[in-house]
């Protein structure tokens, strides 16, 4: 990002009438045509990039190279600023892994991350964990202890322990580690910060999250028990791809996306999308941990799988001036929110990918409204940026808003923060407590209680089995020295 961006990022200007009006076109065309964006910026990721001279490169191994983990590798090479050393996926004969694999076809390959760190190590300078959410802890452990950045995707562990020893670990190994909620580099990261900075938001007191398009939920029902075993398909590790969890029979329910339904190994939708919704709110508004989450309502309650809908209460103590906070949850396909009378359409995300289907299908996109001082902000996921609902408001601060960029690039940050030129934006110490509250989140929907939870000492007090859960199942024998790194 350029030098004037950063000053502007710091809110050192006022936006004039002009600015304001293409700041709001900008949002107006994203709400329009957000399958079309994204398909620019994908088409941009694909093409073949201006590479820095070899020295100014970072070398990067990428753990996950199907779906995500594609957009990942895809997306880190586009900047010119990676080399692509060393490509790790659990099935290398999968389909989703062939566009990479074909890519970058004189690359090392490994099925296990261990092999390739004890193998390449000394080649590597960073390294990505496009996994699945149980599989981000042993791979950015491992590297952080070798001295290699780490680009982790959200959220960053599956269990509150986890993100805990992570932040410990990126303080302790001294690495540049991000999280990859991309669009906590993007323009709605430079406005909320501004806008908070400036006074426009203040005293918030409620936020109303939601996601509620179909694109995250399994088609099988309500389900008790998990599923029967099957034979493992010859070209998966399956023992790999457990890593620390303890052992499950194999089950194509459990792959190619799908994992995230189970919470033996996702967080859901709350830990997918909460990480896109509610980051510059948690970090701008020193949110912090909750003192108390609760399941206020979950449909199709089950043990091993998340609910068809949840809507949970998240509630925020005051702190440094701050009132307190509510943080409202809802998902699922009918589950929308109360909105305000006057709201209007809801901001569409340029930067969400679009499903196979080819679009969204909530009637409502995925998004937040902010209830402030006087004044409801509205805004989307990702790097949407925020509306003010009331048109007489936003007309009377038209002028008088400050200006702000209009984003950078989340890999970009974090390659340069490899070299020491910038700090990641969403590094481990920023992401990691936004992490920890939608974990809290997802104890509530699997024990569907309300939890009281001491923010001093990182406690659960009210429900012992819960509080057990914060540190996880006991993992898998010959995994535990990833606890102890």
């Amino acid at each position: 990002m350029k030098k004037s961006d950063l000053t502007a990022a710091d809110g050192a200007g006022r936006a004039t009438r002009r600015t304001f009006l293409k700041q709001t076109m900008a949002a107006t065309v994203a709400t329009a045509l957000p399958g079309l964006a994204f398909a620019a910026r994908a088409k941009k990721a694909q093409a073949e990039p201006k590479l820095a001279p070899p020295s100014e490169r970072v070398n990067v191994a990428c753990c996950g190279i199907g779906a995500r983990g594609a957009d990942d590798v895809n997306s880190l090479y586009s900047t010119g600023l990676a080399n692509i050393v060393a490509l790790c996926d659990t099935d290398m004969g999968a389909s989703q892994t062939q566009g990479i694999l074909k890519k970058f076809p004189n690359v090392p390959r490994f099925q296990d991350f261990r092999v390739m760190l004890d193998k390449m190590g000394k080649q590597i300078d960073a390294v990505t964990a496009g996994v699945p959410d149980h599989a981000h802890f042993p791979i950015a452990m491992l590297a952080m202890s070798l001295g290699k950045h780490v680009y982790v995707e959200k959220p960053m562990g599956h269990t509150f322990r986890e993100v805990e020893l992570m932040m410990q670990a990126e303080r302790k190994y001294k690495v540049a580690a991000q999280m990859g909620n991309q669009g906590h580099s993007g323009a709605n990261y430079f406005q909320f910060k501004a806008w908070v900075e400036a006074g426009i938001i203040k005293n918030v007191t409620r936020i109303v999250a939601h996601m509620n398009s179909a694109r995250r939920w399994h088609p099988w029902g309500v389900v008790q028990t998990l599923p029967p075993a099957e034979p493992v398909p010859a070209s998966l590790d399956w023992d790999t791809w457990l890593v620390q969890v303890p052992f499950h029979d194999y089950n194509r329910k459990y792959v190619h996306g799908d994992w995230r339904c189970w919470y033996d190994f996702g967080n859901g939708a709350l830990g997918d999308w909460g990480a896109h919704i509610l980051d510059t709110a948690h970090e701008f508004l020193k949110l912090g941990l909750p003192t108390e989450v609760a399941a206020v309502k979950l449909e199709g309650h089950s043990p091993v799988i998340f609910p068809q809908s949840s809507t949970l209460s998240f509630k925020f103590a005051a702190r440094d001036g701050l009132p307190p906070v509510q943080v409202l949850w809802y998902d699922g396909v009918h589950n929308l929110p109360p909105l305000p009378s006057d709201f209007g359409k809801g901001v569409y995300s340029a930067d969400v990918p679009p499903p196979t289907s080819g679009k969204l299908d909530a009637s409502l996109p995925p998004g937040k409204e902010i209830y402030a001082d006087g004044i409801v902000f509205k805004g989307g996921s990702h790097s949407s940026t925020l509306q003010i609902v009331s048109k007489e408001q936003q007309e009377t601060l038209t002028g008088k808003l400050p200006a702000y960029p209009s984003g950078s690039d989340h890999f970009k940050n974090f390659l340069l923060a490899c070299k020491g030129a910038e700090q990641c934006r969403s590094s481990f110490a920023v992401a990691g407590p936004l992490s920890q509250v939608l974990v809290l989140g997802v104890l509530a929907q699997k024990l569907n209680a309300k939890l009281a939870f001491d923010p001093a000492t990182r406690q659960i007090t009210n429900h012992p089995v819960a509080n057990e859960l914060l540190a996880g199942p006991p993992p898998r024998k010959g995994w535990e020295q990833y606890y102890k790194l």
